[in-house]
């Protein structure tokens, strides 16, 4: 009789014990002290096995002079597998790119990542990836050649929703809660084991939505379930149980300037855990006193978040550069380095801006962003001619992933806060 008293109680236990498909540990168990980067992973070439063709490399598929997408030009030497492009070197030799369909590439980046110190990356995925079965299957080519990766060098990854492409009628959140679903459920992308690099916070898997508050958005954020979205992740007894960051604009707290007038995105953010400011743009080397107000922003933006409750991770970023893309795919013009980066000066001044006003974690954007000219991987200081390019202004192709390690170091007071960019030593030259 007591056995059978004690069943029901046993069932209860392994009930709840089987609810969580999460691990409930994870080799990074929280954001705080770490610098993490964001990674786009969407460059495809000519030949890769994709069949997409040259996507954010070229348009209409070709890669030549007239067609170039990009404002950075990678450095290829390392890469295991390129692919020859329309355009020619200054040597005369054709002039190569890499895939990001190729799991050397993903690999070679997270060898980076860990050769330099930097944390991890944020995968993103945006909602086109998230609305089919299909484009949710070939998204997760390049999110599981990541996942082993990060397993392989010991970085961690998380996975950033972006909602930019969501339509303003029609669609909502769903697909991303089922896209979700079959992250845990098919590529165990939390569920690990002993080598669990997924990004957690607060022992929570952390996720994040981007693109809340953006006016040059077309979707109402009222009307495509990011609260029910929200809510899944935090209370699914299932697939919930996470963190969540959202991505918002700078100006989030005062709901003008780049953000929409609309306190329901405020009601939002109190749903969440950690809150993510786009910088990208809103700050340039150019313009006087700009770190002074870079400062007092990330300051007022962790005091309203204290206030709240509220984790706060600021955005930096090495420079800006929007002129070939803006060029062939909206016809415009806007400036060539219109944020220059002055050798990693206004990257490594954001930097230490928001470790001295207090901030506990940083977002990098981006990895490997070479359309916007906000790349810190290895990218050329010689681009093919031809065409125009931002150049690394003669530093050497790692110079920015030494610097994002080295801001690691700095924001948990493993090397003491200084304005000046750190001096390498010859070891790390090598």
């Amino acid at each position: 009789m007591k056995i059978l008293a004690l069943l029901p109680l046993l069932f209860g236990l392994c009930a709840a014990h089987a609810q969580s498909k999460h691990d409930p540990a994870s080799r990074f168990p929280a954001y705080q002290g770490l610098v993490m980067c964001g990674y786009q992973g969407w460059f495809r070439a000519q030949g890769d096995g994709s069949g997409q063709g040259w996507v954010h490399y070229g348009t209409q598929g070709r890669l030549d002079a007239t067609h170039i997408h990009l404002d950075l030009w990678p450095d290829v030497s390392e890469y295991a597998q390129t692919y020859a492009t329309g355009l020619t070197n200054t040597d005369g030799s054709v002039a190569r790119v890499f895939s990001s369909w190729d799991a050397s590439t993903t690999d070679l980046h997270f060898k980076w990542m860990q050769q330099y110190g930097i944390d991890g990356v944020f995968m993103q995925r945006f909602f086109y990836a998230t609305r089919t079965e299909e484009s949710r299957r070939e998204s997760r080519v390049i999110l599981g050649n990541a996942l082993k990766s990060s397993q392989n060098h010991g970085r961690a990854i998380a996975v950033m929703y972006d909602l930019s492409g969501i339509k303003a009628s029609g669609e909502d959140c769903a697909s991303i809660i089922q896209d979700w679903k079959e992250l845990v459920d098919d590529l165990k992308i939390t569920s690990q084991g002993t080598n669990q690099t997924y990004l957690y916070d607060h022992g929570k898997p952390l996720v994040t939505i981007w693109g809340l508050g953006f006016p040059d958005r077309a979707y109402n954020i009222h009307r495509i379930g990011v609260d029910k979205l929200i809510d899944f992740l935090k209370h699914d007894p299932q697939y919930g149980g996470c963190a969540v960051m959202l991505g918002v604009p700078t100006h989030f707290r005062e709901l003008n300037t780049d953000c929409l007038p609309d306190p329901y995105l405020h009601e939002l953010i109190a749903a969440a855990d950690i809150v993510m400011p786009w910088m990208v743009g809103r700050f340039s080397p150019l313009q006087n006193q700009q770190m002074a107000r870079y400062a007092t922003e990330v300051k007022a933006d962790i005091a309203w978040c204290d206030a709240r409750q509220l984790e706060y991770a600021p955005c930096v970023y090495p420079g800006f550069s929007w002129f070939n893309l803006s060029k062939t795919e909206f016809g415009g013009g806007n400036p060539l380095d219109q944020i220059p980066r002055l050798q990693g000066k206004f990257y490594w001044s954001q930097i230490c801006a928001a470790k001295a006003s207090g901030a506990k974690m940083l977002y990098v954007a981006m990895f490997d962003e070479m359309d916007e000219g906000t790349a810190i991987f290895k990218c050329t200081s010689r681009p093919p001619p031809g065409a125009r390019f931002v150049s690394y202004e003669g530093v050497p192709a790692d110079h920015y992933l030494w610097l994002t390690g080295q801001a690691g170091k700095m924001l948990r007071d493993e090397i003491p806060l200084t304005t000046n960019i750190p001096a390498r030593t010859m070891a790390e030259n090598k």
